[in-house]
């Protein structure tokens, strides 16, 4: 083979070497930084780019997604001087590549110290029933002062999470032995609340209920005695009635008579002991003869009276 074809193959390999070399393809969410000669250049987005071979140089492709650092536990001493375990889970995104490549040597470590102190401080100045109960407080300071001190490296704090608190073991058991003692004193007072109902509801039900016997009792005597006048005015409405047609019929003195010898069966019939019978029995009948006439008088004056 002549010089020269060895001289154009050389010439073509470089030549689809340095094409090779020239195309940079950047996947979806990541972002890569050029450098020129040792200097930063430009930072390639999403898609197909063209780069000069042998002068540009391209970093590792850097995720522009969420990323999650959970951190490992780290000991923190609150204000009443109690040592805890406290492990926190930070929530951030790159948002500018070049920041993050020259803003600071190895970002996910200094984002871990930064937690790690901007935590001690937060809690040191809160006491340990504080610390438990204001997760919320604490998340929120701490997002803010890291998205702060995280911007010049390019990176923003999205979310920080307190994901484990853990006191010592004997403030672990004072505390559930102080819950304990919650708990069963809401119980007591809520079991004595109860009957404390029971017993209100109890006695409105029996007033309630002598209310209404009271009522029932005032109403029956009511109509009893309804009742009762009535039954008076129906006798009393009888007996004029027997009156009246006894007087029309114009009973005879056989009559009479026989009336007062059933009125004075009717009296021996009765519980007394003693009768007193008059001696002259004749004059029952002229009694009640004299009685009929009486009766009869009234009515003769009212006639003449109408015939006036």
């Amino acid at each position: 083979m002549p010089a020269w074809g060895i001289v154009l193959i050389v010439f073509g390999v470089l030549i689809i070497v340095a094409l090779a070399c020239s195309i940079r393809i950047v996947r979806q969410a990541n972002a890569v930084v050029i450098e020129r000669l040792g200097k930063y250049c430009k930072t390639l987005d999403t898609g197909i780019h063209l780069i000069i071979p042998f002068f540009d140089r391209s970093s590792k492709p850097i995720s522009l997604k969420e990323i999650v650092a959970d951190f490992k536990p780290q000991p923190v001493i609150t204000k009443d001087n109690v040592t805890m375990q406290i492990d926190t889970v930070v929530y951030f995104q790159i948002t500018d590549a070049k920041l993050f490549s020259y803003g600071v040597d190895s970002p996910i470590k200094a984002i871990e110290n930064l937690t790690a102190t901007t935590l001690r401080n937060i809690v040191g100045e809160l006491e340990l029933d504080e610390t438990l109960t204001s997760r919320d407080t604490v998340n929120t300071k701490m997002r803010v002062i890291l998205d702060e001190a995280t911007d010049p490296w390019g990176i923003k704090i999205n979310r920080v999470e307190l994901k484990n608190i853990l006191p010592p073991h004997d403030i672990q058991e004072a505390m559930e032995k102080q819950m304990r003692a919650e708990r069963e004193r809401r119980e007591q007072i809520l079991r004595a609340e109860g009957e404390k109902k029971s017993s209100i509801l109890v006695a409105e039900g029996q007033k309630q209920a002598q209310i209404l016997q009271a009522e029932a009792d005032k109403q029956a005597k009511i109509l009893a005695a309804e009742a009762e006048r009535e039954a008076l005015i129906a006798t009393a409405k009888g007996e004029s009635e027997a009156i009246n047609l006894i007087n029309k019929a114009n009973p005879n003195a056989a009559y009479i008579t026989m009336q007062g010898f059933e009125a004075l069966k009717a009296l021996a019939q009765g519980q007394s002991t003693k009768i007193i019978v008059p001696s002259d029995i004749q004059n029952v009948a002229g009694l009640f003869t004299s009685i009929a006439e009486s009766l009869k008088e009234p009515k003769k004056q009212d006639k003449k009276g109408d015939k006036k």
